[in-house]
C-alpha cells in the first residue's frame, strides 16, 4: 500500500513539472516574439535593471502615449494620468477587478471589498465608509497608535540606542503595523513589537499567505497554481496550511465576540458584527482590512526613513515644524495632538513626496468587461487585464516635470500649505469610486511615527546610497529590509 501511494505521488509530481515545463515552452515558441516580451519570459530585463517595476518605467517613459502591451501576459500597462482618469473614473463599469484577480486572492481574501466588484463591493464600501468616516473611530485609531508607539516603539529605539546595534527598521515598522492593525480590525495584540521581538505565529501566517497568494500573479500561466492547489503541493500546500490558521483565529476572534458581546467594543469585527450574522463575511471583510492596513504603512514608513537619511535638510524642516506648532506657552514641547498634526503641512508634504516615488502598492490591475478605447488612443480588447502602474508615474518627466527624480516636498506646498495634486496623476491612494477610505488614518500613523521617532532619535542608514531592492509581493517591501543606526538624542527641558 505504502509502495503504491509512493508511486502515485511521483507520478503526480513528474507529471506537474512535465506539465510546467510544456507551458513555459509553449509560452516562449507559440508566444509574442516582440522585445519586450521575449524580455519578460527570458528575464534578460535583469542585466540592466534590479526591480521589475524599473524596468517597467523604462519602458513606459520611452513609449510615446505612456502606455505599453505585455502580450504574453495580455496586460496593458498604462502611466498616462487620463488613461488612469478613464479607468478608474469615466468608465469605472468597465474595468472592474474581475474573475482572474478574484481568483489569484479568493483563498485569502474571499468576498472582501478588495476582491469583490458589484452588489457586495458598494454594501462593504458603503459600511466601511460610515465607519471610517466617523470622528470617533478616527480618534480610536489615533489612541491605539499612540499608545503603541509610547508603550513599544520608543523603548525598543531606546533599547539599541547607542549601541552600534544594526536595527532592521523595515522588519520594526512591520511589527509596529501589525499590532496596531490586529488591535483596531480585531481588538486582538498580538504583541509583535514587544522589547524581545518575538515570533508571532499569526503574523507569520498572515505574511506568508500574503506573498504566496501575490505569487500565484507571477506564473507563466494560472493553471500552474491551479494545479498545484489541486494536488495540495509545494507553495499552494503551504498557502493551505496558512489561510488555515488565519481563519481559525478569526473565528476564534468572532466566537468570543459573540460570548462577550460586543456592541461596547470600538474594534471593526465588532462594529460591523452590528449588521453582519455571517461568520466566514465578516472573516473576509476584516481579513482585508487587515491585508490593507499591515504591510501599506510600514512600506510607506521604510522608504520615507530611507530618503530621510539622505536629505537631512527635511528632517531638520520637520523639527522646525513640529517645534513651532506644539510648543506650549511656557516655551516646552509636548506631544502632537491628533489636530495639531493635522495642520503641519510641511510634514504633509514629505510623507506625499516619499509617497509619490515609493508608492506601497506599486500597481493595480482591472480587466475589462467589453472592447474599449483608452484617451491616448490605445484599444482595449474584452478581457484584457489593463494596469495603471502608480511607480511609474511618479517617475514620468511628462507628468512631473524634469526634476521627477528628485525628493522634493516643496512641490506640494503653496505659500507654506499643502496644496494637494490630481488624484488620477497621482493615484497612491487610488482615484475614483475606489478612492482609499483609509487614507487620512494611514497618514495620521505615519505621522505619529516621524514625529516620535525624529523628535528623540537621529536614525542613520550605514548605507543609504543602495537602491531599494523590492521583494515580489503585494506591497513594496525591501529585500533584506532596512538596517540603521540609532542614537537617542539628548532631551532638552
Amino acid at each position: 500500500m505504502f509502495t503504491a501511494f509512493c508511486f502515485m505521488f511521483f507520478a503526480f509530481t513528474l507529471l506537474f513539472s512535465l506539465f510546467s515545463v510544456v507551458i513555459f515552452v509553449l509560452r516562449l515558441k507559440l508566444g509574442c516574439k516582440c522585445e519586450i516580451c521575449h524580455a519578460y519570459l527570458t528575464s534578460s530585463w535583469t542585466e540592466e535593471f534590479d526591480n521589475l517595476c524599473d524596468w517597467f518605467t523604462h519602458l513606459l517613459e520611452k513609449s510615446a502615449t505612456g502606455t505599453i502591451h505585455i502580450h504574453v501576459l495580455g496586460n496593458t500597462i498604462t502611466a498616462n494620468p487620463e488613461n488612469v482618469e478613464h479607468i478608474l473614473k469615466t468608465r469605472f463599469e468597465n474595468y472592474p477587478k474581475g474573475k482572474p484577480f478574484a481568483a489569484i486572492l479568493g483563498d485569502l481574501l474571499g468576498k472582501g471589498i478588495f476582491n469583490v466588484d458589484g452588489d457586495s463591493w458598494k454594501f462593504q464600501r458603503k459600511m466601511a465608509s460610515l465607519e471610517l468616516g466617523s470622528i470617533s473611530i478616527r480618534r480610536h485609531g489615533f489612541d491605539i497608535v499612540s499608545s503603541e508607539i509610547q508603550s513599544r516603539l520608543l523603548p525598543l529605539l531606546s533599547s539599541v540606542s547607542g549601541k552600534q546595534q544594526v536595527l532592521d527598521l523595515q522588519d520594526v515598522f512591520r511589527r509596529f503595523s501589525f499590532d496596531n492593525i490586529c488591535k483596531f480590525s480585531f481588538g486582538l495584540d498580538p504583541g509583535c513589537l514587544e522589547l524581545s521581538l518575538p515570533v508571532s505565529e499569526f503574523a507569520e501566517a498572515f505574511d506568508l499567505a500574503s506573498r504566496l497568494s501575490a505569487q500565484r500573479g507571477l506564473a507563466s500561466s494560472p493553471l500552474i497554481w491551479k494545479l498545484k492547489r489541486l494536488l495540495n503541493l509545494g507553495t499552494e500546500k503551504q498557502l493551505k496550511q496558512a489561510i488555515k490558521l488565519v481563519n481559525e483565529l478569526a473565528q476564534k476572534m468572532i466566537n468570543q465576540r459573540r460570548e462577550t458581546g460586543f456592541s461596547d467594543r470600538n474594534d471593526l469585527l465588532s462594529r460591523f458584527m452590528g449588521t453582519i450574522n455571517d461568520d466566514k463575511y465578516l472573516r473576509d471583510i476584516v481579513v482585508s482590512f487587515l491585508l490593507a492596513g499591515r504591510d501599506t504603512v510600514a512600506s510607506g514608513l521604510t522608504s520615507f526613513f530611507w530618503l530621510l537619511s539622505q536629505h537631512p535638510e527635511v528632517e531638520s524642516a520637520i523639527r522646525e515644524e513640529l517645534e513651532r506648532v506644539v510648543r506650549s506657552s511656557d516655551g516646552r514641547q509636548q506631544i502632537a495632538s491628533y489636530d495639531q498634526i493635522r495642520d503641519m503641512h510641511y510634514l504633509h508634504a514629505a510623507l506625499c513626496e516619499s509617497l509619490r516615488l515609493f508608492p506601497p502598492i506599486q500597481f493595480d490591475s482591472k480587466f475589462a468587461l467589453e472592447d474599449d478605447i483608452l484617451p491616448d488612443c490605445t484599444f482595449v480588447r474584452k478581457g484584457t487585464r489593463v494596469t495603471y502602474h502608480p511607480y511609474a508615474m511618479g517617475r514620468m518627466e511628462r507628468v512631473w516635470g524634469p526634476d521627477c527624480l528628485e525628493y522634493k516636498p516643496g512641490r506640494w506646498l503653496k505659500d507654506g500649505r499643502y496644496v494637494p495634486e490630481n488624484p488620477f496623476k497621482y493615484p497612491v491612494f487610488q482615484a475614483g469610486q475606489r478612492v482609499c477610505l483609509g487614507k487620512e488614518m494611514a497618514l495620521v500613523e505615519m505621522k505619529c511615527v516621524v514625529l516620535a521617532i525624529i523628535s528623540r532619535f537621529n536614525i542613520r542608514v550605514p548605507n543609504p546610497k543602495q537602491t531599494p531592492r523590492f521583494a515580489p509581493g503585494l506591497t513594496a517591501n525591501v529585500r533584506g529590509g532596512l538596517p540603521v543606526l540609532v542614537q537617542e538624542k539628548a532631551i532638552v527641558s
